[in-house]
């Protein structure tokens, strides 16, 4: 009974929810779409759409010194290497789970725009809810496909990878327990999320702070950005990185059609 216990964990720890959820996994699946944003980004040149997500990491790595182009994508590739080794991860992969990451992604993007129709007739009279916000309208197509590629993956990079698992690994620090540390990281970081999608200018104890970028603020696409943060985070926790980076960038490349 004990040795057939044994064999059926096994099996479970070895199939396709718990492989496609994995940090090698993520990193494979994400790969491509990290090359081809930034040979995109390199390709276009001038008419490169970066999302505030890439601008902060990299200047993050600029004030520390580090201003290689190519360091933010290695980081990147760096960071999920070091989690898969630290969480003690077999270095093998079933390379047939990328097929079902990749419809898992299309499928949960598909939901997400969804949601965001049905949010918009419901707070604004019809109107979209939450288009991704990289473009103004003028912008070539490839641009703008390029750049929600870019927002797929790097904003998944700052506010779950970085910020999400920075402020649950807090919050298990301060006492919490395991699953109160997860929804209390979730719902801080991600109304960091939406609140980043829109310009600020405010005066705080003498200090004046304003950005150049983002949206003009609006309840109804807030609220969905809240909610769409949610969605990112939890999908982060249970279905990995790769995943929720694959339904953020099928997400916004769904409203270039809908």
């Amino acid at each position: 009974m004990t040795v057939k216990m044994e064999a059926v964990a096994a099996q479970a720890k070895s199939g396709y929810w718990h492989e496609s959820a994995r940090p090698l996994a993520g990193l494979v699946f994400v790969a491509p779409l990290l090359l081809t944003y930034e040979a995109g980004v390199l390709w276009l040149g001038p008419d490169a759409i970066r999302n505030a997500a890439d601008v902060w990491l990299r200047g993050l790595l600029d004030l520390l010194g580090f201003t290689q182009y190519f360091l933010l994508p290695i980081v990147t590739c760096g960071l999920l290497l070091a989690w898969h080794y630290l969480a003690q991860q077999p270095w093998r992969l079933n390379w047939g789970v990328l097929y079902g990451m990749l419809l898992e992604s299309l499928v949960f993007g598909f939901l997400l725009v969804l949601v965001a129709g049905w949010q918009g007739r419901l707070f604004a009279g019809g109107l979209a809810a939450c288009a991704a916000d990289a473009a103004d309208g003028g912008e070539p197509l490839a641009a703008v496909v390029i750049a929600y590629l870019g927002a797929g993956i790097y904003e998944e990079v700052f506010f779950r990878l970085l910020l999400l698992s920075g402020a649950a690994s807090v919050c298990r620090w301060a006492g919490l327990s395991w699953r109160a540390s997860w929804v209390t990281g979730a719902l801080a970081t991600s109304l960091l999320f939406a609140a980043a999608h829109y310009r600020l200018d405010v005066t705080l104890l003498g200090w004046h702070f304003a950005t150049g970028h983002g949206e003009i603020f609006a309840w109804s696409t807030f609220v969905f950005r809240l909610l769409a943060g949610l969605t990112f985070s939890a999908l982060f926790v249970l279905r990995g990185f790769g995943v929720t980076v694959g339904t953020h960038a099928a997400y916004d490349l769904f409203t270039l059609i809908v």
